[in-house]
């Protein structure tokens, strides 16, 4: 399995060559280990391929080599949003520990999943506490993954929270990205 997720071409000559709907893969690891860059990775190689590719992924905002934010990527449209920032004293709407989140972007996020309900390859970069422990933010996500009408989701989850997405979908495979691959280089 671990080999069949280092390619982006050998995951999706499995998807081509399967019929299996519904078929969901969480992707998982530390911060910084590349799972961003893993999905997008993936998308552009099925994109290649013609495969209808839909969802988000949440590439970090650099400045000055600090991770400052955190933005919302149409994989369909390339549209971007802010999802969120440092978290601060003065603003609302749903926070993590560090982070503060626009509900605007949100809103936005789960139209675009709505969107994206009838794609071969559903991409979800992340579903994590908002989602999983507070029931706010991409909740559009969570149904999607359950509804499993996709053919293929890699949905990327944070390892203190893999156990509640184990439970919620346990039919889920699990690929562990491991902290030695800071690029999310793939094989």
């Amino acid at each position: 399995m671990h080999d069949l997720l280092n390619s982006p071409d050998s995951l999706l000559a499995s998807f081509a060559s399967e019929n299996e709907p519904g078929r969901l893969i969480i992707v998982t690891g530390p911060s910084g280990s590349g799972k961003t860059h893993w999905c997008l990775a993936l998308a552009d190689y099925a994109r290649s391929l013609g495969v209808d590719v839909g969802g988000l992924v949440s590439p970090a905002v650099q400045e000055a080599g600090l991770k400052t934010g955190i933005e919302l990527l149409d994989l369909r449209s390339g549209a971007r949003r802010r999802l969120a920032v440092r978290r601060a004293e003065s603003v609302t709407g749903p926070i993590t520990e560090d982070w503060h989140f626009d509900n605007e972007a949100l809103r936005w996020g789960n139209a675009v999943l709505v969107r994206s309900k009838k794609c071969q390859l559903l991409i979800l970069d992340e579903l994590g506490p908002l989602e999983l422990l507070q029931g706010v933010g991409l909740t559009v996500g969570l149904r999607l993954v359950s509804a499993r009408r996709y053919r293929l989701a890699c949905v990327v989850v944070r390892l203190s929270l893999l156990s509640k997405a184990q439970a919620l979908w346990p039919w889920e495979q699990t690929f562990h990205i491991p902290s030695e691959n800071p690029k999310g280089v793939l094989a």
